[in-house]
C-alpha cells in the first residue's frame, strides 16, 4: 500500500515503559510499525474513514490498557507520503542484536566482521525492523535455539527479518505465516535482499490450528505476535514440534505481566520454559516439550 498520504497518530507519554505498551495498542488498531521519539510513540495508518472515530476507538484502546490515571496525550495528523519516507529513514540505523547478528536498514553502513550474519531489512510499513524489544529477544533467543538443517515455522512474519534470520543462522527451510498482503510484499522483497528467497516460503493465511495442521512439523516454531492470540495456539504449537524431544517453541510480543499467564497455558499444553529474554516490558520465552506429558 502505498497512499498519496497517511494518518499519523502519536501518543505522548512520561514513562518509556508505557510507551512500549502504547505501542503495542497502536500496533492493535492497525499500524503495521511504530516509530518510537523521547517521550512519545507514533504510528501511520493509511486514510480509511473518519479520523475522529478513529481516535476514539484509539483512546479507549489506550486507556483500558495503561494504568488508571495515566495522564494520555493523543494527537494526530495527516502526513504526505514522502516526507513519512524520509522521515521514517532517518529514525533507523543499524543493530547488533547478539555477537553475529546485526539487522541493518538497507541504506545504511555497517562495518562487518568475519563472522557476523548481517540482516539487510527494508521495513517499509511491514512490522519487523529490529526497533522493537520483542523482535530483538526473538532474534537472541533464535540465535541460541536453532541448529543447521532444522526445519523452522515463522508465525506472523510481517516483514520477514525472523524468517530471515532463521535461514542466515542455517535453517534448511523456513515456513513464513502473515495475513496481511502488504507486508508479504514486502516480506518478499527482503527476503531476495538477504538471498533467502529460495529457502523461505511465504503463506498469505491467518495462523490457526487448522493451517498448523496442514503445514506438517517443525523443529523450530516462533511466534511473535499478541499473547490472546498465542495463548490457545499452544495445543497447535505442539502438534506441529511433532513430538520431538528436540522441538523448539519461541514466543514473543508478550508484556511482562502477562508472562505468568502465558507460561501457565503453555504448561498445560505440555511445555516447559528453557530460558526467557526480558527488555524494557517485554518478555520472550524459549519453550520445550515435555515428552511425559
Amino acid at each position: 500500500m502505498n497512499p498519496e498520504r497517511w494518518l499519523v497518530v502519536t501518543v505522548d507519554l512520561d514513562s518509556r515503559d508505557l510507551l512500549d505498551l502504547a505501542a503495542a495498542e497502536l500496533i492493535a488498531l492497525g499500524g503495521s510499525s511504530v516509530v518510537e521519539q523521547p517521550g512519545s510513540v507514533s504510528t501511520y495508518l493509511p486514510p480509511t474513514g473518519d479520523p475522529s472515530t478513529l481516535m476514539g476507538a484509539a483512546r479507549e484502546r489506550l486507556a483500558s490498557a495503561l494504568p488508571p490515571g495515566t495522564e494520555l496525550n493523543l494527537s494526530w495528523k495527516w502526513q504526505d507520503n514522502e516526507d513519512w519516507a524520509r522521515e521514517w529513514k532517518n529514525g533507523l540505523q543499524p543493530r547488533q542484536i547478539t555477537e553475529r547478528l546485526v539487522v541493518k536498514p538497507t541504506w545504511t553502513e555497517w562495518d562487518r566482521s568475519s563472522d557476523e550474519l548481517i540482516i539487510d531489512i527494508d521495513p517499509q510499513m511491514a512490522f519487523g525492523t529490529g526497533e522493537h524489544a520483542t523482535t530483538r529477544g526473538c532474534l537472541r533467543l533464535l540465535d541460541a535455539a536453532l541448529r543447521p538443517g532444522d526445519r523452522v515455522l515463522d508465525v506472523g512474519s510481517g516483514s520477514a527479518i525472523l524468517s530471515i534470520g532463521a535461514a542466515l543462522l542455517g535453517a534448511a527451510e523456513v515456513t513464513a505465516v502473515e495475513y496481511d498482503p502488504d507486508a508479504n510484499l514486502n516480506a518478499r522483497d527482503n527476503l531476495v535482499q538477504n538471498g533467502v528467497d529460495r529457502r523461505v516460503t511465504i503463506i498469505e493465511a491467518m495462523a490457526d490450528a487448522a493451517l498448523l495442521a496442514d503445514l506438517g512439523t517443525y523443529d523450530v516454531i516462533v511466534a511473535n505476535i499478541l499473547s490472546g492470540v498465542i495463548r490457545p495456539l499452544f495445543p497447535a504449537f505442539r502438534a506441529a514440534l511433532g513430538r520431538r524431544a528436540t522441538g523448539k517453541l519461541i514466543v514473543s510480543g508478550i508484556l511482562q505481566s502477562e508472562a505468568d499467564e502465558v507460561l501457565a497455558a503453555a504448561s498445560a499444553a505440555g511445555f516447559t520454559l528453557v530460558s526467557e529474554d526480558r527488555e524494557d516490558e517485554w518478555w520472550s520465552g524459549l519453550l520445550k516439550q515435555n515428552l511425559e506429558c
